[in-house]
């Protein structure tokens, strides 16, 4: 009997040991798991779970408030970051709404799982930190241009801008797209300029601070005719030449249409035969003037009488 006990002792310990070996229990779970959130996006991160000469696979879930209240606590898998061997998941495309979001991460290697590991206190987008945008202020001639960073279609641009000297008369414009200049205004002759911006996040109706105040100047103080001198010389050249060449056509056109330089038919054309036969005609035609006399009366009775 007590062979038997002894027998049946081991297995009864061990066959808890191997189910929890085979369910996982015995892979850590991930530790210190965060959230980073900067202008509106979320990057979740833990520590690596490190098994010698073994890759890790982890896998992440978030709960909404929805999922918390209504759907029987349930948890929803975020595709993109199922069975990945990186320890970070962006979840921003997740995060879409402005409510308390809870976040799990597990530890997987073969069959074995760790247990879910869990954000020690729910995330909501509105703590999102948000830092002053990046802008490049230039001045093109007498225009005020403005570029910013592009940061996504849930941000406005608050840009403020005023000539320096006039700190008293700031204006403010709006803009809703970024990665293209924008046209603040037509500077003045030796003015200088000066902008500064912030974002504005309507989701969560929030603003950043202010960016680093720029100015820039206009470059020169020439009247803008002198700018706009060699284009309007190039166009009085062009089209100068462009006159000449018109009315030098007209006249061509006008030539030929009104007096066409027509050729003379050939039956008209005297060949050297022709001319032969009208040059004979010519020298016997003064033979005969030369045989023709003039006779007085007398002799024509003369020669009647003879």
């Amino acid at each position: 009997m007590y062979s038997e006990m002894a027998i049946c002792f081991p297995s009864f310990i061990l066959f808890p040991l191997m189910s929890l070996r085979v369910s996982g229990a015995l892979l850590p779970p991930p530790q210190n798991i965060t959230i980073l959130s900067t202008n509106m996006k979320h990057l979740l991160l833990w520590n690596p779970v490190t098994v010698p000469g073994e890759d890790v696979k982890y896998s992440v879930e978030f709960q909404g408030e929805y999922e918390r209240d209504y759907a029987n606590d349930s948890w929803i898998s975020i595709g993109e970051c199922t069975n990945i061997y990186i320890t970070q998941c962006d979840i921003t495309e997740d995060i879409s709404a402005t409510v308390p979001y809870n976040l799990r991460v597990r530890a997987a290697l073969g069959t074995q799982a760790s247990h879910w590991a869990t954000l020690n206190d729910l995330f909501n987008r509105i703590t999102t930190s948000l830092i002053p945008p990046t802008l490049t202020v230039t001045a093109d001639g007498y225009h005020l241009l403005v570029e910013l960073e592009p940061l996504g279609p849930a941000f406005e641009f608050w840009i403020f801008y005023w000539r320096k000297g006039r700190e008293h008369q700031v204006h403010r414009k709006v803009v809703r797209e970024s990665g293209t200049a924008v046209h603040l205004e037509t500077m003045e002759a030796e003015a200088e300029y000066c902008v500064k911006a912030q974002t504005y996040v309507e989701a969560i109706n929030r603003s950043s601070n202010f960016s680093d105040v720029q100015c820039v100047k206009a470059r020169d103080g020439k009247p803008l005719w002198m700018t706009f001198a060699p284009l309007f010389l190039v166009i009085f050249l062009v089209s100068v030449l462009g006159l000449s060449w018109v009315t030098w056509k007209i006249c061509l056109i006008c030539r030929y249409s009104c007096c066409p330089n027509e050729g003379m038919p050939d039956t008209l054309k005297l060949t050297g035969s022709t001319a032969r036969m009208l040059h004979y005609g010519a020298e016997e035609t003064e033979k005969c003037n030369e045989s023709v006399q003039v006779l007085a009366p007398k002799e024509v009775f003369l020669l009647c009488d003879s």
